[in-house]
């Protein structure tokens, strides 16, 4: 067991969407000595800065985690893929670049739900200090933070069709979804500057890597979490094919997503008893609300055929159009590398009880059977129909006491009524949107899930079937104040010292939307607390 020749303040297991803004601002005073662990590999690969580089490793295992949830009983019993980020900047290297905060209500409704000084007007000064808007900064929005938020370069003229469809089907106008208002039909802003993605990797790590008082270790597994008694003193890890051990003298901050830092919390003692007991691992705390509670958007994704060659199924299928995307790209930054594959979506309310939004209705500009899969042999796009605020609650369980091992994923898709009911909604309001005459010059049929699909029944299978992950699971270290509450409105783990969850877990409910942006208003909401809490 080797030990570590330096001593820490603060250790950050997982150098993701939080962790990277934590070693960031923990580190700015250069009073602390902050050890980052990142199971994950450097972000060195070229794809990983090109804004459309993520379709090319979304499969790839070096970067990506590629879990798989347990089968789904509301979903004919499917395995549905559960990707996460696995390398510097987690899943803000992968995802697809979507910058959305939520409603405000949704975060009223953790300050409703007992969570002190996390409503909207609580949590918007940390939203604006994060961002850099190209778009200038002023009540809502921050201009000068390390975070780059930008307009789309280019304009597809299927993104530009679907946005008038949507207003022709009586959906008004949104050129900012961040706004005072969440709801119509618009483009996305994106994660991206100058036709370069910027991961919290490049926002937030790169600039704090300079410091001396950082030091970043990759490749780095965490096993366990060490304690003294209720206080948490340092972590257990493996990197380089050696176990090493490190001590902090202030905390452990655990940030490894909605997947990994309940998968570590109960690889370290702190969970369901039964469980841990089952596994043999001694329990420290039998902590029921470990790894409960999980949430992710569930979605329907529509097939539709288009008119002319104009999808990225025609560029990537053929070698022409990919030599002439890259070059466009190397030489001016523009053109199809430099877009999200969503760029444009409607945010509107499908259930007749919803007062918000309740469902994003997007365009992805490619097909295929499956994501991370082939795309298709014809000019197709995707109607993506993303169930903002499920009812359905899961679970993550360990299955092994290997920390390599992947954890039980359970998010209990389509498990609540309401959610069936929404998202077959949604999914006729898409259809409504593709059928509407602006899109007419450009789409020639449906292909999935077919005309022939028309009554309630028919839909709901098929999004039983067809339907899978946004990508967004948070909540399975919720903070609260009820007994299955694992973290507090600071974040401490309950019940213990030296001890912090700062990631998407801790979100008590989910946001309605993309989360990447609100989990790091997370990280920096809770480097200040961190700091607060220590006298700086």
């Amino acid at each position: 067991m080797a030990q570590e020749p330096h001593s820490y303040d603060f250790i950050v297991v997982g150098a993701g969407s939080a962790g990277c803004v934590l070693a960031n601002r923990l580190t700015a005073s250069g009073r602390h000595r902050v050890l980052l662990l990142e199971a994950g590999p450097e972000a060195r690969h070229p794809w990983l800065h090109v804004p459309l580089g993520y379709g090319k490793l979304f499969t790839d295992r070096r970067f990506n985690w590629c879990y798989e949830t347990e089968p789904q009983t509301e979903c004919h019993g499917r395995e549905v893929m559960a990707p996460r980020g696995k390398v510097m900047g987690g899943s803000s290297a992968i995802n697809g670049l979507i910058y959305i905060r939520g409603q405000a209500q949704d975060f009223d409704q953790w300050r409703q739900l007992g969570n002190d000084g996390w409503s909207f007007d609580d949590v918007l000064p940390y939203f604006r200090k994060s961002e850099d808007n190209e778009r200038g900064g002023d009540d809502l929005h921050g201009e000068g933070g390390p975070l780059a938020v930008s307009d789309a370069r280019d304009r597809h003229p299927l993104a530009l069709a679907y946005i008038e469809a949507a207003e022709q089907c009586g959906y008004g106008r949104n050129d900012d979804f961040n706004g005072a208002a969440q709801e119509g039909a618009g483009f996305y802003q994106t994660t991206t500057r100058n036709g370069l993605r910027c991961s919290t990797a490049t926002a937030y790590l790169k600039p704090a890597r300079k410091r001396s008082n950082l030091h970043v270790v990759s490749g780095a597994l965490a096993n366990r979490i060490l304690f003294d008694g209720r206080r948490a003193t340092g972590v257990e890890y493996r990197a380089g094919g050696q176990a090493h051990v490190a001590h902090a003298a202030a905390e452990v901050i655990v940030s490894t997503g909605a997947f990994n830092s309940p998968q570590l919390l109960q690889l370290s003692g702190l969970g369901p008893a039964a469980l841990l007991q089952a596994h043999g691992i001694p329990v420290i705390a039998d902590l029921p609300g470990v790894g409960d509670g999980l949430t992710d958007h569930y979605s329907a994704r529509t097939v539709m055929r288009c008119r002319d060659p104009i999808t990225l199924n025609d560029v990537v299928r053929s070698w022409r159009g990919r030599i002439e995307a890259g070059l466009r790209y190397a030489v001016t930054r523009r053109g199809y590398l430099t877009m999200s594959a969503i760029s444009a979506g409607c945010f509107l309310r499908a259930h007749p009880m919803s007062e918000t939004p309740d469902v994003q209705c997007s365009i992805a500009l490619f097909s295929t059977e499956l994501i991370g899969t082939t795309l298709h042999p014809f000019p197709g796009v995707t109607g993506v129909c993303t169930l903002l605020r499920p009812e359905s609650r899961g679970s993550v369980r360990i299955k092994s006491p290997e920390p390599d091992a992947a954890p039980a994923i359970d998010p209990n898709y389509l498990g609540a009524q309401k959610d069936r009911d929404t998202l077959v909604a949604g999914v006729r309001a898409l259809r409504r949107i593709f059928a509407a005459p602006a899109m007419a010059p450009y789409i020639v049929e449906e292909i999935s899930p077919g005309q022939e699909s028309v009554s309630d029944d028919e839909l709901l299978d098929f999004i039983r079937a067809r339907g899978g992950t946004t990508f967004h699971p948070v909540s399975t270290c919720r903070m609260g104040q009820d007994p299955l509450a694992v973290t507090d409105a600071r974040l401490r783990v309950r019940g213990f010292a030296g001890l912090r969850v700062i990631d998407a877990s801790i979100m008590p409910t989910i946001v309605s939307g993309n989360t990447n942006a609100a989990t790091i208003m997370i990280g920096e909401k809770g480097a200040d607390m961190v700091l607060a809490d220590h006298g700086a």
